[in-house]
Order: C-alpha cells, then structure tokens, then sequence
C-alpha cells in the first residue's frame, strides 16, 4: 500500500474538445453583406442553366426543403422565389481566416474541417478557467459581436462525440 503513495502516478486528463460549426456560413455572409437578402429565402451556388449545386443555404430556403448539394435547378423547384447568389470564395477565406485567428487565442490545437467547421483541444488551454464550456460560449459571442455571424458548439472527450454535442 506504501508503494503506491511513493510512485507518482501520472494520469491523462479528460480530453476537452470543441466542435465549432458556422450556420449557414456563406449564406449568412451574404444577408450581412447585403441586408436586403435577410428575410427571403437565399441559397449560394452555381446558376441553374450551367448544371449548378447549391453550397449552402438559409434557413428561410431550408423551409422549402432546399439543401446543400441539391442541384440549383431541383431548389428553384422546390423554391420558386429563392433568391440564387454567387460565391464570393475569396470573402469566404477571408471569413474563415479572422474565425481562425479568434481559435488560435484558446489553442493551437485545431483540426479545421472546411471553412466553416474545426475541432479545438482545449484540454490544456487556461482560457475561461479552463472551462470548455465557458470557452464555447465565448467564442460564439466574440465571433458574434465582431463578425456578426452565428456558430455552434458541441463539447466533448472525442471528436466523434463533439461533433453531435
């Protein structure tokens, strides 16, 4: 029993992962961009004579049953008055690199997944008391308050889990 007491036991803390997931990121982009788009149902993507899919769109479009990867021509069935946008890619990077920047002042542990989606490892961060909790609801407020856009975000010991969090 002694033993024990005289061995330093070294234990792994319970991993804290961050699943942060940008709503409707590009469309989003656009109603701020351009506030006339707020109230009407708007997807993103490629025209629809030309073959084009949608990338994303909001939730008013969503409504209709719009989705992302559905060809523009089956949403503007589906969505007579949906409002059809161009991407803007580089605004996009732009967005996604500033979101990037605010990560990297909790940790530099993240695995991006597109540009509107990362894993952060907060285990060891000292932000918010080390609180993963706390950590999320700060980003999402800061992301909020500087680039008015709206985020999600899941906790959990495994990437697996935060995503569904």
């Amino acid at each position: 029993m002694n033993e024990l007491k005289d061995k330093k036991i070294e234990m792994n803390p319970i991993r804290k992962i961050i699943h942060i997931d940008m709503d409707c990121f590009y469309a989003a982009i656009e109603m701020r961009d351009f506030p006339e788009l707020a109230n009407k149902p708007i997807a993103v993507g490629g025209a629809a004579d030309r073959r084009g899919v949608i990338a994303t769109c909001n939730y008013a479009a969503r409504a209709f049953g719009v989705r992302s990867a559905m060809s523009t021509a089956q949403a503007l069935k589906l969505c007579r008055h949906l409002v059809l946008w161009p991407v803007r890619m580089e605004v996009y990077r732009n967005e996604s690199q500033y979101i990037r920047a605010l990560f990297e002042e909790y940790t530099d542990l993240i695995e991006p997944l597109s540009l509107d989606e990362a894993y952060l490892d907060v285990t060891d961060s000292s932000n918010c008391k080390g609180s993963a909790t706390w950590m999320a609801q700060e980003l999402r407020a800061r992301i909020y308050q500087t680039r008015q856009l709206t985020a999600s975000a899941g906790i959990a010991p495994e990437q697996e889990f935060g995503k569904n969090s």
